[in-house]
């Protein structure tokens, strides 16, 4: 019995078809981040930068800067 013909075929319709699905769910993973998102990260990523600044400085780590 030859199964040449089923993996040729395999590859030709089950490879593209794995490919599509492959490429659509990376491009809905990377999508472009709305501007709040950017915005909420930019502020979280700040009050990181002055809570270890502080806790570098030897100030109370429990200190919130504005």
């Amino acid at each position: 019995m030859d199964l040449g013909g089923l993996n040729w075929g395999i590859m030709t319709i089950v490879g593209p078809l794995l490919l599509a699905v492959v490429l659509a769910w990376a491009m809905l993973r990377n999508r472009k981040s709305r501007p709040e998102e950017i915005e909420r990260t930019e502020r979280a990523t700040r009050e990181l930068y002055k809570e270890e600044d502080a806790a570098h400085r030897g100030e109370g780590s429990d200190e919130r800067v504005p």
